[in-house]
């Protein structure tokens, strides 16, 4: 597997954002659905990657910068084929390693507190995120799961 700096130019990476999106209105009311479209997602203070074998497209993840010591986990995606396959976990630590090298101290997210949201958050205990409150401009919401980790 490799990962690296994504474009956000290739069409697999494209389907994959949008069926991201689609589940997120699909699971969670649209006043708490946090994700972010392709444009938003080209924005300067975010960091966007993807994960691939042999050039198929395995998952994605971006960080965005809130301060020169805040980050946030957005867009973690892995595609249906790669599901349990630990590309997830991958994208996860190659996130936090590069929020370690770029000097930031938290890293935080937000996502949703359905049941389609456990397997992620289970994911993210695991790798010592713990419960937080909201973090930058979100505000409190029962949709939303928020969490941080000590960098």
């Amino acid at each position: 597997m490799h990962i690296q700096y994504d474009n956000l130019q290739g069409n697999d990476i494209i389907a994959l954002l949008e069926d991201h999106l689609a589940d997120m209105f699909a699971t969670s009311p649209a006043e708490s659905v946090h994700a972010l479209d392709l444009s938003a997602l080209k924005a300067p203070d975010i960091h966007f990657f993807s994960a691939r074998r042999d050039g198929g497209l395995l998952g994605c993840v971006a960080v965005k910068q809130h301060s020169d010591t805040e980050a946030e986990l957005k867009s973690m995606r892995t595609t249906r084929a790669a599901r349990g396959t630990g590309a997830g976990y991958a994208l996860l630590l190659h996130a936090i390693s590069f929020c370690r090298e770029k000097g930031f101290t938290t890293l935080s997210l937000e996502t949703g507190t359905q049941p389609y949201f456990e397997a992620a958050r289970k994911l993210y205990y695991r790798n010592g995120f713990k419960d937080c409150g909201p973090f930058a401009s979100y505000q409190p919401d029962p949709n939303s799961h928020f969490m941080t980790l000590a960098l």
